[in-house]
């Protein structure tokens, strides 16, 4: 539409309709070029327009993780596991970050989760030995003491 049928108004209104922007790969390329930042606004624009997509929250809880929030990292693994608990990246996610913060019995129910659907693929191999050897890990050490 030319600038002049524009400005006397003459441009036809389904041709004014503001295009959706696709926020979710928006934040995939940020995360890609290492702005973290940048990806969490993107997703979460990508979230108030689709807050029942549990790929916007395991990308979300990455995100977090990669910029040092553990805790809202957790949060939004867990969320994406109430729409998905299928979703095997979020159980390794959620599992690693609970060992660190000492929650042991926990991760390792998100490891065993995880192990039970292993993902396909290039890199799988890697992620499951990475998850049995932690498994193993938790199963050989000593139960906390209680009082």
């Amino acid at each position: 539409m030319s600038f002049w049928r524009r400005l006397t108004g003459k441009e036809r209104s389904e041709s004014l309709r503001p295009q959706r922007l696709d926020y979710l790969n928006e934040g995939l390329a940020l995360e890609r070029q290492g702005d973290y930042e940048g990806a969490l606004t993107s997703y979460r624009l990508a979230y108030r327009d689709d807050p029942n997509d549990s790929r916007i929250l395991l990308n979300m809880a990455i995100a977090f993780t990669k910029t040092g929030q553990p805790e809202e990292a957790i949060r939004h693994y867990r969320r994406a596991l109430e729409l998905d608990s299928s979703l095997g990246g979020a159980h390794y996610g959620v599992a690693f970050l609970l060992l660190k913060r000492g929650d042991t019995q926990q991760a390792a129910e998100h490891l065993r989760a995880f192990l039970a659907r292993p993902p396909k693929g290039a890199d799988a191999e890697r992620w499951v030995r990475h998850a049995e050897t932690a498994l193993r890990e938790i199963a050989s050490s000593p139960a906390p003491e209680t009082l």
